[in-house]
């Protein structure tokens, strides 16, 4: 049985990693969310001064085989 929701392109394990400068403490700092709009706010608050910068990268799950077996259970 095909998965509709894959055949039309949707992605839904995806988590959206926030890496950013700490200016304060010189340390490359790296945060998780469940939503872009929430990583790129967080990561824009991160742009405290010239030396400052953020990135917000979309980074795809893999199931683990919980998750696998779930799934082929509902299916």
């Amino acid at each position: 049985m095909e998965n509709k929701q894959e055949s039309r392109g949707e992605i839904h394990n995806v988590e959206f990693h926030v890496s950013y400068l700490d200016t304060l403490s010189g340390r490359v700092e790296h945060e998780a969310f469940s939503d872009r709009p929430a990583a790129e706010r967080f990561a824009a608050a991160q742009l405290k001064d010239e030396d400052s910068w953020a990135v917000v990268d979309a980074v795809v799950l893999r199931a683990t085989q919980g998750q696998e077996r779930a799934q082929q259970l509902v299916a």
